[in-house]
């Protein structure tokens, strides 16, 4: 039913390809600006990063504040206080670690209109490193209050999100990798609403909660599950606050075992906003895969996700310790 609501069409056949969503998500926010002349683009010195394409013909729109990303946010509230839609993007880990007074206090506690992107969040830095590799990010936006966060890997559901927000007045946290090796899960006609979960596949057994990048890896465990006799459903939680309570607790219920994966510390993250959402309103029995409260270094992806156990065997293993506590 929810699927519906939100005319959501899955694909008829999942094949991994090499996308590219700094391009998908300017190209969307181009298309967005010609229709709202309000809209404006900050970047701190990661023009070339992200992409140069946004509005040639009204290169005013595009402000490159520098190496200062506390001061980007400063910027930001001032236009956003003056009418202005801006739309804020460095590393994840700079949009939030280094900016949080500012997000808090002039954007949050001054009811203002920020919508900030954090790209290569988690193991998607890559050779960045662990000073880059953002782990704790939406845990640091989940306690900015009335903030959204959204967490998304694939391009119709950015695309999709990104045109939501701009018509959403407030604090608005989108992470994503730039460019991702994964699964194009959506039809491109398809739209999401924001706070709503989608079900991606059915199950009986468990239930696989998962964001970003790892919807792909939890699409890919519940096939070895299901070589193996076990029914694993499996939910794109790409809105991480607010939470879908409702769809957690329909499939608490239905299932009995919930396990989450992400991109991020386990602590602070979707792990930990599934768990407090079930235990007021379903108590039941999870697991949670991501960063297991460590800092990141560096890698290549390959590398990376199997170093902080987070692939599609390791979610099965956690699925099949799981249903044996129930």
């Amino acid at each position: 039913m929810e699927n519906e609501i939100m005319n959501v069409k899955l694909k008829n056949k999942l094949e991994k390809s090499s996308m590219k969503l700094n391009a998908e998500y300017l190209k969307c926010l181009n298309e967005l600006a010609k229709a709202d002349e309000s809209i404006i683009r900050l970047e701190a010195d990661l023009m070339m990063a992200m992409g140069p394409d946004f509005c040639p013909e009204t290169p005013e729109r595009t402000v490159n504040c520098g190496i200062q990303e506390a001061n980007m946010v400063g910027v930001g509230a001032g236009l956003s206080a003056t009418g202005f839609k801006p739309f804020l993007h460095t590393f994840g880990c700079f949009m939030t670690r280094r900016t949080f007074d500012q997000v808090f206090i002039s954007g949050a506690y001054a009811k203002l209109n920020l919508k900030m992107v954090g790209s290569d969040p988690g193991i998607t830095a890559k050779q960045n490193g662990g000073t880059h590799m953002p782990f704790e990010d939406m845990g640091i936006m989940r306690l900015v209050p009335d903030a959204m966060i959204f967490d998304c890997a694939e391009p119709v559901l950015l695309k999709s999100i990104t045109s939501s927000i701009a018509n959403i007045y407030g604090i608005q946290y989108i992470r994503f990798p730039r460019s991702f090796d994964g699964y194009a899960i959506y039809e491109d006609d398809s739209e999401f609403e924001p706070g709503k979960g989608v079900v991606l596949r059915d199950g009986n057994d468990v239930t696989i909660v998962a964001s970003g990048i790892m919807v792909g890896e939890a699409l890919d465990a519940a096939i070895l599950l299901e070589n193996e006799g076990v029914s694993a459903a499996v939910i794109d939680m790409f809105t991480i606050k607010p939470i879908d309570r409702e769809l957690l607790t329909v499939y608490a219920k239905k299932t009995g075992a919930i396990v989450t994966a992400e991109n991020h510390n386990v602590i602070g993250g979707l792990g930990s906003a599934v768990a407090e959402a079930l235990s007021e309103s379903c108590p039941t029995i999870m697991g949670r895969i991501g960063a297991q409260d460590k800092f990141g270094e560096v890698g290549d992806y390959d590398y990376l996700i199997r170093k902080f156990n987070m692939t599609a065997n390791d979610i099965a293993a956690m699925a099949k310790q799981v249903i044996a506590k129930k």
